[in-house]
């Protein structure tokens, strides 16, 4: 008997349908599996047979062929165990019933026929959905996940057992539904507060007016200063996720099996921080099997990358950071695949003054010569610091700031709403789908920016004397975009442009030197 399970695989963050074909018929007791699958695959064999045997179910008779459909797609990972299973109960007349056509299966077993979760879930619900099925059947623990896809049915299973009874109709079981409200309303969700950390006043403002354009910060100054505290602080500032940025950074989360198991929906604007030894493949994601993986770019999609210690990483790794932070994607391209990862995030950086740290710092002396210094800071490009958009002086606190032990300058959630205020009065400008100045082509820099004549005078100026290049004289230009905004002004004023140019402060220093 020839039996037909829909199930998928992963490739980046969608799921591609998978038709698995399984076919029983008289001859010697063999199974043969075709379809280009992988080792875990391959492997899925020495697992379904005892978990059919310890669920009560007797095993096929005769010879069968497992085919996974289309033949040419390289099959990773153990999602397909519960689908072949339930094939051969299918092919074996153990099962029969409409409702074995109309789900989507996905899900590994255990020896004892329990369901264990899979990554992939969302992609495999929307998968289901697009291909007009009623609905998809995967483990309890991926319910959640699954749960935030509409006009789907999400049916959780705990074992073999369980989804053979509800395929042949003689289960009902509820559909899962995920109160995606809830997760996105943030209030369940304790965050660090801004006003936590000592003194800093700029560097918070700093740390707002980039929130509020969506710009690129450095900070740059000696150990101890708070600057790890300060950009972790920045997600709390960032207005909420909207559904579909949560979405879409639940599906890169998905595939990676890092969503929360009892959330299910990614509702908290990510922050990532490597260490500064990552690898250049850790950073921009792919890896040396057949399935990439999302790397850290991906995972802070719609949130914060957040690199401490910059001048550390690998010239590979923080190069590989240009073109992602220009198009907002990150392509990854090998000899036996090709996909294209979401990596749209506000990146943060920290570095010291001079390798020793203390350049900057009034109570420490500096042991580093010039040269040294010169070496240390040019182990970060020019191109890379040309995409940043604020470059920011964070010095040592004093003792009345150190000893000052209650909340200082703007809270979070003050900060946020100013922050939110920012944003709606970009997306209103712009009304294209963009939402932030730090977005903006040059046609839209010349149709928004329109400069005072005093701002004019003042931006010539800063770019003869800087040698800015274009740009950094764009970064400029969306920089005091966003402070005209902060202030509710339609045009960009003298004090903009002066405060925008102060924030190019490693261009002054580079520039002395």
């Amino acid at each position: 008997m020839l039996a037909r399970i829909t199930s998928a695989a992963i490739m980046g963050i969608d799921a591609l349908p998978v038709a698995i074909e399984v076919d029983n018929h008289p001859g010697m007791n063999t199974m043969k599996m075709v379809g280009l699958p992988d080792a875990a695959v391959r492997e899925s064999q020495e697992r379904i047979v005892p978990a059919l045997r310890n669920s009560g179910f007797r095993l096929p008779k005769g010879a069968v062929t497992v085919n996974l459909a289309p033949a040419d797609m390289r099959k990773q990972g153990a999602a397909l165990d519960l689908p072949i299973a339930v094939g051969l109960l299918a092919a074996s007349d153990q099962l029969a019933g409409e409702r074995v056509s109309q789900y989507l299966i996905a899900g590994e077993l255990a020896l004892d026929g329990m369901v264990r979760p899979v990554p992939g879930a969302l992609p495999m619900a929307i998968a289901a959905r697009n291909l007009g099925l009623r609905g998809i059947v995967l483990p309890e623990a991926n319910a959640a996940e699954a749960g935030v896809t509409d006009r789907i049915d999400v049916i959780p299973v705990r074992s073999l057992h369980e989804a053979h009874a509800f395929l042949s109709g003689n289960l009902e079981i509820t559909p899962w539904v995920t109160d995606t409200g809830h997760l996105l309303s943030g209030n369940h969700r304790p965050t660090p507060d801004l006003s936590d950390v000592k003194g800093q006043a700029h560097v918070k403002r700093a740390l707002v007016v980039a929130a509020a354009g969506g710009h690129n910060l450095l900070m740059i100054g000696p150990p101890g200063t708070g600057k790890t505290m300060l950009a972790s602080r920045l997600p709390g500032i960032l207005p909420e996720m909207t559904f579909e940025e949560a979405l879409e950074t639940t599906r890169v989360y998905s595939v990676t099996g890092l969503v929360p198991r009892e959330e299910g929906l990614v509702a908290r604007r990510p922050f990532r921080s490597p260490h500064h030894t990552a690898t250049t493949v850790s950073i921009a994601g792919g890896g040396s099997g057949s399935m990439p993986y999302p790397g850290e770019l991906s995972l802070a999609h719609n949130g914060v990358l957040f690199l401490d210690e910059l001048p550390e990483f690998s010239r590979s790794a923080l190069e590989v950071l240009r073109q992602p932070l220009e198009e907002g994607v990150v392509h990854i391209r090998r000899a036996n695949y090709s996909v294209t990862y979401p990596c749209r995030f506000m990146l943060v950086v920290a570095m010291n003054p001079c390798p020793c740290g203390c350049r900057t710092d009034p109570r420490k002396q500096c042991r580093c010569s010039p040269g040294e210094v010169q070496r240390y800071m040019s182990r970060v490009s020019g191109p890379l610091l040309d995409r940043i958009d604020l470059h920011v002086d964070v010095p040592a606190l004093s003792f009345d700031e150190m000893m000052n032990h209650q909340p200082s300058g703007l809270t979070s959630e003050e900060a946020r709403r100013i922050v939110t205020r920012a944003r709606e009065r970009q997306r209103s400008r712009f009304g294209n789908g963009l939402d932030t100045n730090a977005r903006m082509d040059t046609r839209q820099l010349r149709r928004f920016c329109a400069l005072t004549p005093g701002a004019r005078s003042i931006l010539e100026a800063a770019l003869r004397r800087l040698g800015l290049s274009a740009r950094a004289y764009d970064k400029v230009l969306r920089v005091a975009r966003t402070l005209a905004d902060l202030d509710e002004e339609e045009h960009i004023h003298e004090r903009h442009v002066a405060e925008a140019v102060q924030y190019r402060s490693l261009d002054r220093e580079v520039f002395a030197y």
